[in-house]
């Protein structure tokens, strides 16, 4: 597990120079078979190491490291066993947790946001590090892989640690431009039919790939 307490580290230290992570508040984790590198509790994620992260099974049991894994370790092994995912962020953005306090679901007012399936539900509030909140979010996340915690946070989900950390930085990008919007006046959405257009066109251009000069 050295490779994944490593990549914990760096995304968990990439998290804190985006502002997207404040002092020890957040958490990250990737599985690698039944085994999940974790942030510990306490710690500062701007600082973390690879020594810092724990390793942890699939219930929940302690395997390695100095330090005991994050109080929202219920949170990540919930999303793990049901989606069967490969890596799991949870983190308080400024914008994401501000619109968590006043939204039961962030509208999808660009494209971008379909990388998460679609609009992206808000799950209730519940006490941090709480079977509740566990189930709560997961069930938000379904068909989805991306949820607002009701005056809390967010969290992301992917098969990769990186894409999970690109999805936690789209998703704050994604409240701000409807936290702008609203302040204007009120956001225009994409209906199914633009949504689908989307995708077909993201299928035939093979968008978001680089791609070599023809001919």
């Amino acid at each position: 597990m050295a490779i994944q307490r490593q990549r914990v580290a760096d995304a968990s230290r990439r998290l804190a120079e985006e502002g997207l992570v404040l002092g020890t508040a957040g958490n990250v984790s990737e599985r690698d078979g039944d085994h999940i590198a974790i942030t510990p509790t306490g710690a500062r994620l701007a600082e973390l190491a690879a020594g810092d992260v724990a390793v942890v099974d699939r219930a929940g049991a302690h395997v390695e490291g100095e330090l005991a894994a994050t109080s929202e370790l219920a949170l990540h092994l919930a999303i793990y066993d049901r989606y069967e995912a490969g890596a799991v962020v949870h983190a308080h953005p400024p914008m994401a947790t501000a619109l968590s306090c006043v939204l039961e679901e962030l509208p999808l007012v660009h494209y971008g946001m379909l990388a998460f399936g679609g609009p992206v539900r808000v799950a209730a509030y519940a006490t941090f590090g709480s079977d509740e909140l566990a189930e709560q979010t997961v069930d938000a996340l379904e068909g989805r892989n991306a949820a607002l915690m009701a005056n809390h946070g967010m969290v992301a989900f992917a098969s990769e640690l990186a894409t999970a950390v690109d999805n936690t930085l789209l998703l704050e990008w994604a409240c701000e431009v409807y936290w702008r919007a609203a302040a204007i006046g009120t956001p225009k959405t994409l209906g199914a039919e633009e949504q689908q257009a989307v995708l077909e066109t993201v299928a035939k251009r093979a968008y978001g790939t680089t791609q070599k000069v023809s001919g």
